[in-house]
C-alpha cells in the first residue's frame, strides 16, 4: 500500500515534469489562447496552484478533524477502494469547469505561478506529517465533482490534475498559431 510519502513523492514528480514543460516559454508563448473560452499556459499553471491550496487544505481541514475524533465526513465513502483515474472516469464530464476558488482570476507573470507551485511542495511535505499515523483512507473531505475523496485519493488528484493539465498544454503546443514554433518542429521547439 502507498504511504502518504510515496503519494506526495508522486506529485512532486508530476509538479517537475510540468514547470520543465513551462519553463522557457517567452510571455506571449504563456498568454497564447487559441480561443477565448479556452486557458493559456499561464491561465493553467495560475489554475494548478489554485486548486491545490484549496486542495491540501481540505486534506489538512480532514486530518486534523479526524484526529479530533470530529470527521469532516461520516457518510456512505462511495469511492472507497477507487484509484483517482476511476473516480474521475466515473464521475467528471469530457470537459468540467473548475471552480470558482480555482478559476484562474489573479494573473501576473508566469515566472510568478512557477515559483508558488514550487512553494506549494514544502506546504505539501509538511502536510505529510500531518497525516503521520492516520490510515489515509479513513480521513475523507468530499470533492465538489466526485464525492468523497479520502486522503489517499486526494494526493492521488493532485499528480493526476498536474499531469492533466500538462497534457492540455502540450496540446497548446501544437496549435498551428502557438507562437514562436515552426511547424516543422512542432512541440518539440517548446517542450523539454
Amino acid at each position: 500500500m502507498q504511504t502518504a510519502q510515496d503519494l506526495i513523492h508522486a506529485v512532486a514528480e508530476a509538479r517537475r515534469r510540468l514547470l520543465a514543460t513551462v519553463a522557457n516559454l517567452t510571455p506571449e508563448q504563456a498568454a497564447f489562447k487559441p480561443a477565448p473560452a479556452e486557458w493559456s499556459v499561464l491561465e493553467n499553471i495560475e489554475h494548478v496552484v489554485l486548486a491545490e491550496i484549496s486542495g491540501v487544505s481540505k486534506i489538512w481541514q480532514a486530518a486534523n478533524s479526524f484526529r479530533e475524533g470530529a470527521p469532516v465526513f461520516t457518510g456512505e465513502h462511495t469511492n472507497h477502494g477507487l484509484s483517482i483515474d476511476e473516480v474521475v472516469a466515473r464521475t467528471w464530464k469530457p470537459k468540467e469547469l473548475a471552480p470558482p476558488i480555482a478559476t484562474p482570476h489573479i494573473g501576473g507573470p508566469l515566472q510568478y505561478w512557477i515559483t508558488y507551485s514550487e512553494s506549494c511542495q514544502t506546504v505539501l511535505d509538511r502536510l505529510g506529517t500531518a497525516l503521520d499515523g492516520l490510515d489515509l483512507e479513513q480521513v475523507i473531505f468530499p470533492h465538489f465533482l466526485s464525492g468523497p475523496l479520502d486522503a489517499k485519493q486526494r494526493l492521488e488528484f493532485l499528480r493526476f490534475h498536474l499531469d492533466r493539465h500538462r497534457a492540455q498544454i502540450l496540446r497548446l503546443f501544437e496549435h498551428e498559431c502557438f507562437p514562436g514554433v515552426s511547424r516543422k518542429s512542432s512541440a518539440s521547439a517548446v517542450s523539454p
